[in-house]
């Protein structure tokens, strides 16, 4: 089954959910060859994401991605889960980084599936190991689309 829903919650960027769904199918099927899944992505404001990472993290604060990982409830092998991205968090960061606000989404995509995918970054070795292979899909996916085409306003 191949499931892939975007909600977006945040005005602040004009997301162009067609482009979204071949980067992340790409992404799941062409680089980590994974056939069957199941995910929700919502692009939220840092107001919403506080909300979520107080009541489901115990953090305080808005945070950039979290990815609410159902595999329990899922067939064996599928990917099921649903990721939450804060816009406001991304352009943020971009500006802090000097990147383009759609590597950041795409950054935080990546980095969610591989959570799904059963990577880890709570020790400094997992998360250096994790980096690796968030930076080649990153890469990979950079190679391929033109991210700035994520935005409708941007072409």
């Amino acid at each position: 089954m191949k499931v892939l829903r975007f909600f977006s919650r945040r005005r602040a960027v004009s997301l162009d959910k067609r482009f979204l769904r071949r980067l992340v199918r790409s992404l799941l099927e062409d680089c980590l060859d994974h056939q069957d899944y199941q995910l929700g992505v919502h692009f939220i404001g840092a107001t919403e994401m506080a909300r979520l990472n107080e009541t489901f993290l115990g953090h305080a604060g808005s945070t950039d991605v979290i990815t609410f990982d159902y595999q329990e409830h899922a067939d064996k092998g599928q990917l099921y889960g649903e990721i939450f991205i804060s816009i406001d968090d991304a352009l943020i960061y971009a500006s802090r980084f000097r990147a383009h606000w759609q590597s950041e989404v795409t950054r935080y995509l990546v980095h969610s599936v591989l959570h799904l995918k059963g990577f880890d970054d709570t020790t400094p070795a997992a998360r250096r190991a994790m980096k690796r292979r968030e930076n080649r899909l990153l890469k990979q996916l950079s190679a391929g689309f033109d991210l700035a085409k994520m935005d409708r306003t941007c072409h």
